[in-house]
C-alpha cells in the first residue's frame, strides 16, 4: 500500500485579496496549525516542462524579512540541487550569492540605521 501525505494550506485575505494571514497544516507534522508570514512553493509541471510557482506574503511581513527569506530559498535550492544532481559547483555558486546578498542586506541595514 502507497503512503500518502497531504500539505494543506490556508490563506486569510482582506477586502483587496491581500493575504492578512498564512496558516498551514501536514498530515506527517501531526494535527496542529502551523503559521507563517510567508510562503514559495514551486511545483515542477512535467507536461509543460516548466515551473509553476506560488509566491504569497502577508502584509505585516517586514521588509528585510522577505529578503532574507528569498535567501535563504536560495541556499535550500543549492543543498537540494547538490542532493538531487551532485552538481557541486552549482551549489556552490548558489551558496556565494547568498553570501553576496546576506552582505548586501546587512549593509544595508547597516546604512539604514
Amino acid at each position: 500500500m502507497i503512503k500518502k501525505s497531504e500539505i494543506r494550506f490556508s490563506i486569510a485575505l482582506d477586502d483587496q485579496k491581500v493575504p492578512e494571514a498564512i496558516s498551514w497544516q501536514a498530515t506527517d507534522a501531526g494535527p496542529d496549525i502551523q503559521f507563517a508570514k510567508a510562503i514559495n512553493v514551486a511545483i515542477w509541471d512535467r507536461n509543460a516542462d516548466a515551473t509553476m510557482k506560488i509566491d504569497l506574503w502577508t502584509k505585516d511581513m517586514p521588509t528585510d524579512a522577505m529578503k532574507y527569506f528569498v535567501v535563504d530559498n536560495i541556499g535550500s535550492m543549492a543543498e537540494t540541487i547538490q542532493t538531487a544532481t551532485g552538481d557541486k559547483k552549482m551549489a556552490e555558486m548558489m551558496r556565494k550569492l547568498c553570501k553576496d546578498l546576506s552582505d548586501y542586506i546587512d549593509e544595508q541595514g547597516a546604512t539604514n540605521q
